[in-house]
């Protein structure tokens, strides 16, 4: 009985040593997926754009520099078109997606939709239907919002600078309520616009990179 319990012991423990080993490396792969870079996609205008500054000196060229610096493993792609409204950005992300699968999509459009007097209900739809594909498609969404001056009704630009946070509530994405914060609120905003009153120059970048920051860290965890 020993001499024949013996071998189907020694068979035993090492049926025992490869199902610990098959767990074990099945545990390690969500680890190493955990460290692979991250890919952030920018959908954005002109704000993104680096329209009329210095290629390399926009908030998303510094962005990618501040990761580089932090040690952040993350590839960044600017797919920006100056002009573009949320209904372009609309139709071009899903191609945007399935070409550079992304981890993260930052979704700054809605100043185009403002300036050419776009109903606030298609600019919520455009914004809505972005954050949507891009969750199924496995991104963490942020929505960057913006505001429009006063003279536009007060009406109007309180309802548009809400209804970024209402979207971003609604499909549960994060939220920059304001990418010209420090900027066109600032005392100084004169020296902080290019002669148009409408772009901010390379010296308001940096700023605008700060109001982006905070928020996207944390989705990157």
């Amino acid at each position: 009985m020993k001499a024949s319990f013996r071998p189907a012991r020694r068979r035993w423990i090492a049926h025992c040593s490869g199902v610990a080993l098959a767990i074990a490396a099945a545990a390690s792969v969500p680890a190493r997926a955990a460290r692979a870079p991250a890919t952030i996609l920018v959908v954005g205008d002109s704000l993104s754009a680096e329209y009329g500054i210095a290629r390399g000196s926009g908030w998303v060229a510094l962005l990618e520099q501040r990761l580089a610096a932090q040690k952040i493993a993350a590839r960044v792609v600017n797919a920006s078109v100056s002009g573009d409204t949320t209904a372009g950005g609309r139709s071009r992300l899903p191609a945007l997606l399935a070409e550079h699968r992304p981890t993260h999509v930052v979704i700054e459009l809605g100043g185009n939709d403002a300036l050419r007097g776009l109903p606030l209900a298609s600019t919520r739809a455009n914004l809505t239907e972005m954050a949507r594909a891009a969750r199924t498609a496995g991104a963490r969404v942020l929505l960057v919002g913006m505001q429009v001056p006063p003279n536009y009704g007060r009406r109007y630009a309180d309802d548009f600078a809400a209804l970024f946070g209402e979207v971003a509530r609604a499909e549960g994405a994060a939220l920059v309520p304001f990418l010209l914060k420090g900027v066109a609120d600032s005392p100084e905003a004169e020296s902080l616009f290019q002669s148009d009153r409408i772009h901010p120059n390379a010296q308001a970048h940096p700023i605008m990179l700060d109001n982006v920051w905070p928020v996207l860290r944390r989705q990157l965890g």
